[in-house]
């Protein structure tokens, strides 16, 4: 187990900002800290980019610290307008209970579920009266509100900004309040919001969280945050085989990054394999991934496969689907299996160049599937990076 005073160092390698600093320790060594981290479940996939604060989380949880997981079904109906250039369209609650119910079995990958306090913000808020609100709303000002730099944007561009949307800082502050948290940690793009939960702490007579911003993890572009909606992630709930091939493919520049934010691998370890082997680096970066999220028996296979495929050879495990009839379109046959959600999606990946038939890139986004597409009695169809999948004619027999 950790010590409180080791803990704050590993806090500092990794934080970009510690508020309220001078507290910190002593907040962890008089107390069972409250540790809170909060998430709207508008995606439900939990990406490497939100281990690194997951990672320090369950740090903070061994050192005997209280860790609080809250789910915001009811900011989520709202949507965080952070970084939002328009209005987010709102989700009911019920979307947000599914997609928090995914969120929780993820979490207790990376946290002890023995020691997580999962909750839902809706266990207080809804309960608010409308003259409580008002009251909370009183709590802060325009002017406060307007210095969130996306507000700020949209106001001085004339766009929109709902008045449901200026709540959502002041009620993801509130949770703080009502769990009488401690420490807030969370990714530099909700830095606002976090302080507006140490203001909110003070009106109400709490001692304010010490807040504490993580860095973004640059997705597997290299240029962007890590994020499910650009196509950049790495998810922890992945296939093995997937994650390891796309953690091969991370840009060198920033492979650094992935080893010091989401590893407990030592400095001079991967810095060593940076500088002498690069290739080498990654393998051990994509075996130290997979063994951390499905653990280190399938590490051999994953490697084995992404070399045979990176030789331009087929995975011998792709999933295999029946061809029920000839002169049928292949995204309507990809469809009827659900391997795209529509036949648009479709033809938006032909047209993206990211759907393959027998190793060659489809340009003809109506594709009529003939007996000729099928060598030796079966046809492979890729889709993106690293999606196989193997049809063979429904009227012969197959493995």
């Amino acid at each position: 187990m950790l010590s409180n005073e080791i803990l704050v160092q590993e806090i500092r390698k990794i934080a970009i900002q510690i508020i309220d600093e001078e507290r910190l320790l002593k907040k962890l060594n008089t107390k069972k800290a409250i540790v809170k981290m909060g998430a709207d479940p508008t995606r439900p996939d939990i990406h490497l980019g939100h281990t690194v604060v997951l990672r320090m989380m369950r740090k903070m949880q061994d050192c005997g610290h209280e860790i609080v997981f809250i789910i915001g079904d009811y900011t989520a109906a709202i949507g965080d307008p952070s970084g939002k250039s328009k209005t987010r369209p709102a989700l009911t609650i019920e979307e947000t209970r599914a997609s928090g119910q995914t969120y929780f079995e993820q979490v207790i990958k990376i946290l002890d579920p023995a020691k997580t306090r999962i909750v839902y913000n809706s266990e207080w808020l809804e309960k608010l009266s409308f003259r409580e609100v008002i009251s909370l709303m009183s709590k802060y000002t325009l002017a406060q509100l307007l210095e969130r730099e996306d507000f700020q944007k949209r106001f001085q561009n004339e766009q929109s900004i709902g008045m449901h949307e200026m709540l959502y800082p002041l009620v993801q502050g509130y949770d703080s309040v009502a769990i009488h948290a401690d420490i807030e940690l969370g990714g530099t793009d909700q830095t606002f919001n976090l302080l507006v939960g140490r203001e909110l702490q003070k009106a109400y007579g709490q001692e304010p969280q010490t807040v504490i911003t993580f860095p973004l993890l640059v997705g597997l572009d290299g240029k962007q945050k890590m994020s499910k909606s650009l196509d950049n992630y790495i998810g922890i709930d992945e296939a093995p085989e997937i994650m390891y091939e796309k953690a091969m493919k991370i840009p060198d520049t920033v492979l650094e990054e992935y080893f010091r934010l989401t590893t407990d691998i030592p400095k001079e370890a991967y810095i060593h394999w940076l500088h002498e082997d690069i290739v080498e680096a990654h393998r051990r970066y994509a075996a130290e991934i997979v063994r951390l999220y499905h653990g280190e028996a399938v590490i051999a296979d994953c490697r084995a496969r992404y070399e045979s495929v990176a030789k331009g050879q087929n995975p011998k495990d792709m999933p295999c689907f029946l061809c029920p009839t000839l002169e049928i379109p292949l995204v309507t046959l990809l469809h009827r299996h659900g391997l795209i959600a529509s036949n648009s999606e479709g033809r938006r990946l032909i047209q993206q160049h990211g759907l393959s038939l027998n190793g060659c890139k489809m340009t003809d986004t109506a594709k009529i599937i003939t007996e000729n597409d099928f060598v030796q009695g079966e046809m492979i169809v890729k889709l993106g990076k690293n999606r196989y999948y193997r049809f063979v004619i429904a009227t012969q027999t197959h493995p």
